[in-house]
């Protein structure tokens, strides 16, 4: 079955899952979960993504975001490609890190966010990384202990979690604390990550309801939300793919900015693709790819196929001009 496109409007709100390839490691030490969590913030920081909640664990990662002007494809490309790049320079390793397709899940914000926000921060909690409520506090891979005060992310929307729980700050920290703790022994939550016929309801206890009402709903693998809130996303996806990237894809963004770099550089653009290293041309190249990378997003893959060069040709020269 071929995979369906993302559903990526500005401003929608979020639910990602990061997983290791074949379920390993994204993290090794203290040092690689403070690069995850620094990368994380700095691109939703250049990128207009605000974070809400967040939980780093050994092979996986949950974020509940809202995307920015350019959507969450850019800050995810951005976000996993330099954290893979610098992860695997410091193991001496090759190869991808994360599974190839992240999981996006669009959410009903009304019905969804308080329950978004509980599940994802009571991930240390459900895999015994942490045992209690207290220790999860001040357990710093996970967006809770920011919501509760004792860590501090400029990038993380403390403000705006709180304020579903009361008005003044004290008390919605109560409020927030005692409702992730009566969250606490509920395990796993199938319904909350994302879309089906089950989700979309919200339970078997509601699919089994309408089947004996005979009645449909449209549902959705992508969303978590009612019918409505399923047709609503999709006519407005509809809508977008109409208009959205007329003469500018990522090939032909990238194909653009080489012409102009060498342009600028007085530096041949077909040698340059040609994979030639004479004179300037190779430190121009590495320059290309680092904001091509960087700054635009553009898959590693991508880059080095404009370039003439390969992916881990790119990923050193990248390190390189990463180091300087």
């Amino acid at each position: 079955m071929p995979r369906q496109a993302r559903l990526d409007s500005p401003g929608t709100l979020h639910h990602i899952i990061v997983r290791g390839i074949e379920k390993r490691r994204i993290v090794d030490d203290r040092w690689d979960r403070g690069k995850f969590v620094s990368r994380m913030g700095q691109v939703a920081s250049d990128t207009k993504t605000v974070i809400y909640a967040w939980a780093l664990m050994t092979n996986h990662a949950h974020i509940l975001l809202r995307s920015g002007e350019h959507g969450v494809s850019r800050f995810m490309r951005r976000f996993l490609t330099g954290y893979a790049i610098n992860y695997n320079h410091r193991h001496k390793r090759y190869g991808h890190l994360f599974q190839n397709r992240y999981k996006s899940i669009v959410c009903d914000e009304d019905a969804y966010f308080r329950e978004l926000v509980r599940y994802l921060h009571l991930n240390p909690m459900r895999a015994k990384v942490v045992k209690t409520l207290s220790e999860l506090d001040r357990y710093r891979w996970c967006g809770h202990s920011v919501v509760m005060g004792f860590m501090t992310h400029a990038w993380q929307d403390r403000d705006y979690v709180l304020s579903w729980f009361g008005e003044k700050e004290g008390e919605a920290r109560r409020v927030y604390r005692h409702y992730v703790e009566e969250g606490a022994g509920q395990g796993r939550r199938p319904e909350l990550v994302g879309g089906g016929l089950i989700r979309s309801l919200g339970g078997w206890s509601q699919v089994l309801s309408m089947r004996r009402k005979n009645e449909n709903v449209c549902t959705d693998e992508r969303i978590l939300g009612s019918g409505e809130f399923v047709n609503n996303i999709m006519r407005e996806a509809d809508h977008r793919a109409k208009y959205q990237f007329e003469g500018n894809t990522i090939r032909e963004k990238a194909a653009k900015f080489i012409e102009n770099v060498c342009k600028k550089e007085n530096i041949n653009a077909k040698e340059l693709r040609m994979g030639a290293k004479r004179g300037r041309i190779g430190q121009v190249r590495s320059q290309i790819a680092h904001h091509l990378v960087e700054d635009y997003g553009i898959p590693l893959a991508e880059v080095a196929r404009q370039l003439g060069v390969t992916t881990s040709a790119i990923s050193k020269a990248i390190n390189r001009i990463a180091k300087t």
